[in-house]
């Protein structure tokens, strides 16, 4: 029986993953492919601390270049992470001619060209499914079962640490300090939780998406990033009554041959698909021209599902390899020459509803002033809340607008915190009503 070699780069979480689906699910894959997958080689810088799984004598090693020019490997699994060593080391791999699977969304969204033109050069593939929603089986489904359609928007819950914090504040009433400080003690969020929680992560995976989605090419410095750390309790709690929910989304949308790409909070409608999407979960949401809208779910990190993801994809290559068929599907989606550069629409020409909330001394007139403001942008206003039970002298008026013009809503919000009556500096959301 012929036999297809794997060697590993990266034995953390994700790397002990893989070997439990080498150590339990062997036949299974023997039996999908007609061939046997070996797992030859593990290279990590610490190979003696315990990860829950037997590795066979031998296979262990400190050496990457084990891995990457050993004659004998077909495909290398990149799990390191970050931009350096895994850059060089994604790179030496396919200068050996090896195959390349990687879970390194920020490798992917820095270096893909890069990375990408080397593997086209050297006749090898790479493959990334696991870089975009763990275990769900989106960029697959891109490029493989509705690689008929055009696509109109992605819509994304895409980091299963700022879900689980807007979750927890949703049905807890919590702040976000303490939400984080429970998902650090409980594992769900990194010592240093910046990427996550401030949007990096979610951006990161939008560009991926918007590459194979639309067959151009996005930075991500140029994806408009806003995190999680600024909404408050009181913003979920006014969100609930007018019967929305704050998720972070990662946006996107083709009009007119310009793309929009960002990343923020947004409120959703509570009877919205997405709004089901708790705790740790992922989801994205496609519409094609001709498929419509599909939505694909499920645990969008941890252990398991990333490794059933990587384990697909070299199962994927295995195929190819074994049938000759090396390069049948492109990497992004798109043949290389086909891929361009179509124009990202500047955030402030974005067109949304908003919600609006400001802190504003208890007085008569306040509110006329503050809609004399918006009216003057051209802002309307279609509903409005002045809760009762505030700080002494101290209201919170809450606003939900018609679509406004993002920069009509930041020039009428400087001149209302320039107010006398205004006591802090307003706070707005983004609200997606028409998510297909």
């Amino acid at each position: 029986m012929k036999e297809v070699k794997v060697g590993l780069l990266g034995f953390g979480t994700i790397g002990a993953g893989v070997v439990r689906v080498f150590q339990q699910n062997s036949q299974v894959m023997t039996d999908r492919l007609g061939a046997s997958i070996k797992l030859a080689r593990i290279a990590d810088l610490d190979i003696t601390t315990d990860r829950g799984v037997q590795v066979e004598e031998g296979v262990l090693t400190t050496d990457a270049n084990q891995v990457l020019t050993a004659p004998d490997i077909d495909v290398v699994i990149e799990l390191i992470g970050g931009y350096e060593p895994a850059r060089s080391f994604v790179l030496k791999a396919i200068e050996n001619g090896k195959h390349v699977v990687t879970a390194n969304k920020a490798l992917l969204a820095k270096y893909g060209d890069e990375i990408l033109a080397a593997a086209a050069e050297k006749g090898v593939e790479v493959m990334f499914e696991a870089s975009v929603g763990g275990g769900i089986p989106v960029l697959s489904a891109i490029k493989e079962n509705l690689c008929v359609n055009r696509f109109r928007s992605i819509f994304g819950i895409l980091n299963g640490t700022c879900n689980y914090i807007l979750t927890r504040m949703t049905d807890e009433g919590a702040d976000f300090a303490a939400v984080l400080k429970d998902a650090q003690d409980v594992g769900y969020a990194e010592a240093d939780p910046t990427f996550d929680i401030e949007g990096v992560d979610t951006a990161h995976k939008l560009a991926i998406l918007i590459g194979l989605c639309y067959g151009t090419r996005v930075d991500c410095d140029d994806i408009h990033l806003e995190g999680i750390s600024q909404i408050s309790a009181v913003d979920i709690q006014f969100a609930r009554q007018f019967g929305y929910k704050i998720k972070l989304l990662a946006i996107s949308k083709e009009v007119d041959g310009e793309i929009e790409a960002r990343v923020h909070p947004t409120m959703i409608p509570q009877n919205a698909p997405l709004a089901d999407v708790d705790g740790v979960f992922n989801a994205v949401r496609l519409v094609g021209d001709f498929v419509g809208p599909v939505m694909l779910y499920g645990q969008g990190a941890g252990m398991d599902a990333t490794a059933s993801a990587v384990m697909g994809d070299v199962m994927s290559i295995a195929r190819n390899q074994l049938t000759g068929a090396i390069g049948r599907t492109p990497a992004m989606a798109y043949c290389p020459t086909a891929i361009g550069k179509l124009p990202l629409k500047a955030m402030s020409d974005i067109v949304s509803r908003y919600y609006l909330r400001f802190s504003t001394v208890d007085k008569p007139g306040v509110v006329a002033r503050i809609a004399t403001i918006l009216g003057n942008y051209q802002i309307c206003i279609s509903s409005m809340m002045q809760p009762e039970g505030h700080a002494v002298d101290t209201v919170p008026i809450v606003i939900m607008t018609d679509d406004a013009r993002e920069a009509d809503i930041r020039s009428a919000l400087d001149e209302i915190d320039r107010l006398d009556v205004v006591h802090e500096p307003s706070h707005f959301i983004r609200i997606e009503n028409t998510i297909e």
